[in-house]
């Protein structure tokens, strides 16, 4: 036998020492004890926060969501943009781990794919849902706490901004609670016939978002907040007057954003549904296409409409100058059709929006960089379709190939539904990624409903 320096102890906790080398930084051999997936335990976790970044308390959060942003979408923004060596700013996080986001059926049983109704309930929440849900139970269809409502009870200022309408699930799900994600608007209640005001129900998801007082509301959907109400105290007003008689100032343009006032809520409605994309190229077909370049110049995106990167940088403006540096702020951040153009295998206008997105999670790691006691988080609600295939690939359903900025080719291909049909979710786990107070939580494998309980710790939200 040869001789052991180290003793079966010693190998132990040099391997831990050596494997815990994150993003440059020693952490101590006691940092490797698990608490069951959700990071470091005890002092350990506190030493790794110490030395990772800084305080263990967060006095805001900026969470920052790709709709259908899996790692094949990811990798696909990055391959055209920088290049397959590059990285983006979301590759940037020094904490990185990945999570599972099933929905439940309404007897909680695993629904393997789940919707964003379902997705956005689990870290709204911290509970499973089933799809089609907004923030409510999946057996009793009884309305659950999210997180946005624990932080205005905890005196900070909330924010939720989009590229979908702001009726749209992944913003729903913070600011309202609805049987059915469809019950955008006043005249859209048909599936959720307890909800309305007349059966003493909180409304459509337009009118929760604005009754709930939520400080800084930016996306698409003027038409559900044009819609009137019909039933209880704003009877015969629009959403978007009932926003106005709450105090709201309502913008639809960047140069009315620009103007807003901090102390006053803001309601940007910049599109009359989904906000148009940034880019545009051909859909995938069937049999593939000619090779192609992303045109970066949307026709259809009318002058004046923010980008995300804009709406993203504004809303931290405003949300900590209503504050003045006291309590703080949540604010959550959607890259919505990333998701949108998936479905449509469409790859230029989801990798546009990609990196639209990309250029929101800079701004928001830029501020963190100027206010380390801001956890910044960013992750997606479920995978998605899109798979990068060999050229010489012929898949069954339909491709495209792209020249990258590289100058290479790329062939994507979308297979997960018959041609002609929306293409779908798929079940798979997802990147989740952070820095700041409590980032730790994000490592290993964890669950989508974990991230409400980082969130809540974070801000030490009760």
């Amino acid at each position: 036998m040869g001789s052991r320096p180290y003793g079966r102890r010693g190998r132990r906790l040099a391997w831990g020492a050596a494997a815990l080398l994150v993003a440059g930084v020693a952490v101590p051999a006691a940092a490797a004890v698990s608490d069951g997936g959700t990071g470091t335990d005890g002092s350990a976790r506190a030493s790794v926060a110490k030395q990772l970044h800084g305080p263990a308390k967060a006095k805001n959060v900026i969470l920052l969501i790709g709709d259908g942003m899996g790692d094949s979408e990811i990798t696909l923004a990055r391959d055209y943009t920088v290049g397959a060596a590059g990285r983006l700013n979301m590759d940037k996080f020094p904490m990185t781990g990945a999570y599972t986001t099933y929905s439940v059926d309404r007897n909680g049983k695993p629904d393997y794919v789940t919707d964003s109704a379902a997705s956005g309930t689990g870290w709204a929440t911290g509970h499973k849902t089933v799809n089609g849900r907004i923030s409510k139970t999946p057996g009793t269809d009884k309305p659950m706490t999210t997180i946005l409502e624990l932080a205005q009870r905890g005196g900070l200022a909330t924010g939720s901004v989009t590229t979908a309408e702001l009726t749209d699930a992944t913003p729903a799900v913070l600011a309202s609670h609805a049987t059915d994600r469809s019950c955008q608007g006043p005249a859209d209640m048909k599936e959720c016939p307890n909800d309305t005001v007349a059966k003493g129900g909180p409304g459509s998801i337009a009118e929760q978002s604005v009754n709930h007082k939520v400080d800084v509301l930016l996306g698409g959907g003027k038409q559900r907040f044009d819609q009137k109400i019909t039933e209880g105290r704003y009877k015969g007003l629009t959403v978007t007057q009932q926003a106005e008689k709450l105090g709201y100032q309502v913008v639809t343009d960047a140069k009315g954003l620009g103007k807003a006032r901090a102390g006053k809520p803001v309601l940007g409605l910049f599109a009359p549904g989904n906000v148009p994309v940034e880019w545009t190229g051909k859909a995938a077909a069937v049999g593939g296409t000619a090779p192609q370049r992303c045109t970066t110049d949307n026709p259809e995106r009318k002058a004046g409409t923010p980008s995300l990167e804009e709406q993203t940088r504004r809303a931290i403006q405003l949300l900590e100058r209503k504050q003045k540096g006291r309590n703080g702020f949540f604010l959550q951040v959607e890259g919505a059709s990333i998701d949108k153009r998936d479905h449509a295998a469409d790859p230029c206008g989801q990798i546009g929006e990609t990196a639209a997105l990309d250029r929101a999670v800079k701004v928001a790691r830029d501020y963190a960089a100027q206010h380390p006691d801001t956890l910044v988080v960013t992750t997606a609600d479920h995978g998605h379709t899109s798979q990068i295939v060999p050229l010489e690939a012929t898949p069954p359903g339909l491709s495209s190939t792209l020249v990258t900025n590289e100058g290479q080719q790329l062939k994507v291909n979308y297979s997960t539904n018959t041609p002609g049909k929306s293409q779908e979710h798929t079940g798979t786990e997802v990147r989740i990624a952070a820095q700041g107070p409590q980032a730790e939580r994000v490592l290993g494998v964890t669950d989508q409903t974990q991230l409400f309980t980082t969130i809540r710790k974070a801000l030490s939200l009760r």
